[in-house]
């Protein structure tokens, strides 16, 4: 493993932690996570990144972007292409944009927006990389099926055992970048989406031997809309993994 990120930034300042919440078809939760989040204080800012959602989300965003101008901003992408493309084009603009916290999140509300209270109280000393964990102590899964838990709780540890990480939700989409970290990762070239997405970006991190630290959340079903989680995405994980483990 390389030698781990410098921690450079200062925690704690208005507006340094910025939070891209990806979307497709969320008008139904956008204005409450939007609000929720920036709600918390001057800490937090937005960036929605819109694949053209043919719902009328970005519309939305952009109403929205005329009541919260100071700490919201929007992405339009011209197509949708999986969560894992929206995520690498939120990252690199929020790169550009010099913050010095990068936060994901999913729009539905399946994340609770408090949460991020609490991830963010962890982005002290050297901490790189805060890991918002449904299966460490204090965590939890609310509203969906033991099936669905069962995929989840499995893919992540089957992960885990494949490439030798002690993450315990390898599968997990919330998280707090240090800058200097993602940008060590090499974005341009991940090419995951869905639970692989976040399976590599955790592993990338652990490989350039980033200060980790897990902290609990409770996970919601989602508010409203459909769930975008296919059998595909599942399987493309499964497979995946073992590339990741032989990449040089």
């Amino acid at each position: 493993m390389s030698s781990r990120p410098l921690a450079a930034a200062d925690a704690g300042a208005v507006g340094d932690i910025l939070v891209v919440i990806p979307t497709y078809n969320e008008r139904e939760n956008l204005t409450a996570v939007v609000t929720q989040v920036l709600g918390l204080g001057q800490r937090f800012r937005v960036m929605v990144v819109d694949d053209n959602s043919p719902d009328g989300t970005g519309q939305i965003a952009n109403e929205l972007v005329s009541m919260y101008s100071d700490q919201l901003s929007v992405l339009h992408r011209e197509r949708k292409q999986g969560l894992g493309r929206a995520y690498v084009a939120g990252f690199l603009a929020a790169l550009d944009d010099g913050a010095p916290f990068i936060a994901q999140m999913d729009a539905d509300l399946s994340h609770r927006p408090e949460d991020l209270e609490t991830m963010a109280a962890a982005l002290t000393g050297d901490v790189d990389l805060v890991l918002g964990s449904r299966y460490v102590d204090g965590g939890a899964t609310q509203g969906w099926p033991w099936h669905r838990k069962l995929i989840s709780r499995a893919g992540g540890m089957y992960a885990g055992a494949v490439l030798g990480l002690p993450i315990r939700d390898l599968t997990g989409g919330f998280k707090i970048w240090r800058r200097e970290l993602l940008q060590s990762i090499d974005l341009s070239n991940i090419t995951s989406d869905g639970y692989s997405f976040q399976i590599e970006t955790t592993y990338r991190a652990m490989k350039r031997g980033a200060r980790v630290v897990q902290i609990p959340v409770v996970f919601h079903d989602r508010v409203a809309g459909k769930s975008k989680l296919s059998r595909r995405v599942v399987l493309e994980a499964a497979v995946r993994v073992w590339g990741f483990r032989f990449r040089r």
